[in-house]
């Protein structure tokens, strides 16, 4: 294997390993929540922001997964 090719399936494995996490996460975070709002809609305001900021973070980390593949690809 040359370089590129060595390169490339490093960006592919972090991407993918780096994804996954976070596509659990936001499935459980989205998941629960609205099970939350089911049990107690007066609530609704509160669950849902503190879901949403949970949601916002998981997907920092699939952000850095990118930012990490893009350094393999172009580095």
């Amino acid at each position: 294997m040359d370089t590129e090719s060595t390169k490339l399936l490093a960006t592919a494995i972090v991407m993918g390993i780096g994804t996954i996490g976070p596509a659990l996460s936001i499935g459980i975070l989205a998941s629960k929540g609205l099970e939350a709002i089911g049990r107690n809609p007066e609530a609704t305001g509160k669950i849902q922001t503190n879901m949403v900021l949970a949601i916002a973070f998981a997907e920092a980390i699939a952000i850095y997964a990118l930012v990490i593949a893009l350094i393999i690809k172009f580095v």
